[in-house]
């Protein structure tokens, strides 16, 4: 049976004021309504939700710490020109990251041409 969704419904459970056999036959019952299992058994289905659940749960891969760096500017650029640049939140994408991209070169003392800003 999947312990996370089981888990899950004890904790609702708990929250609508079931204990002991009512919180039971609220678990066990959702769980077969919903399919996850038959009776006492575990369904095809129940397995393939613990599965993409135990594949969800699973940490993701770091990015590398220039591309993190990246980001967090990217991110600061984007606060910054939000801030001080009416209606830019409401410019197309493209236009935005166009924006904080050329935002960030010159904050780092590069080249950037004025139709980009």
């Amino acid at each position: 049976m999947p312990k996370f969704l089981e888990a899950k419904l004890r904790a609702e459970a708990g929250k609508r004021g079931f204990k002991g056999n009512e919180a039971d036959h609220y678990v066990y019952g959702a769980l077969n309504n919903m399919g996850a299992m038959h009776g006492s058994k575990e369904t095809p289905k129940g397995a393939a939700m613990d599965r993409k659940h135990a594949a969800d749960m699973k940490p993701r891969r770091r990015l590398h710490p220039a591309l993190m760096e990246r980001a967090k500017l990217v991110k600061a650029a984007h606060e910054h020109l939000s801030a001080n640049i009416p209606g830019f939140k409401h410019r197309p994408m493209r236009e935005r990251m166009a924006a904080a991209q050329a935002h960030i070169r010159s904050t780092q003392g590069r080249r950037v041409s004025d139709s980009r800003l």
